[in-house]
């Protein structure tokens, strides 16, 4: 049997922890109830340029990525696609 590990207790890097509250993009992301999409966005923006080897320009890149795929799925719902 693997070991399985505590998701909830392992911390989150800094890049995903605010300095002055310590609100972590999984708070945020549960606080607003975000869906799949809207939460990788938030957490590629949060830490945009903090994460070693990402520049703040490709996380960004990144999120606007993510909220297309979000937009599509709207889109798509919206006229009954899926």
């Amino acid at each position: 049997m693997k070991n399985k590990t505590d998701y909830k207790k392992t911390p989150q890097p800094n890049y995903y922890k605010g300095v002055v509250y310590g609100y972590t993009a999984k708070n945020i992301t549960d606080d607003f109830e975000l869906g799949a999409w809207t939460a990788q966005a938030l957490k590629y923006i949060l830490r945009a340029g903090k994460k070693e080897k990402n520049t703040a320009a490709q996380d960004i890149q990144k999120a606007i990525n993510v909220l297309h795929f979000e937009l599509d799925r709207l889109y798509k719902k919206k006229n009954g696609t899926i």
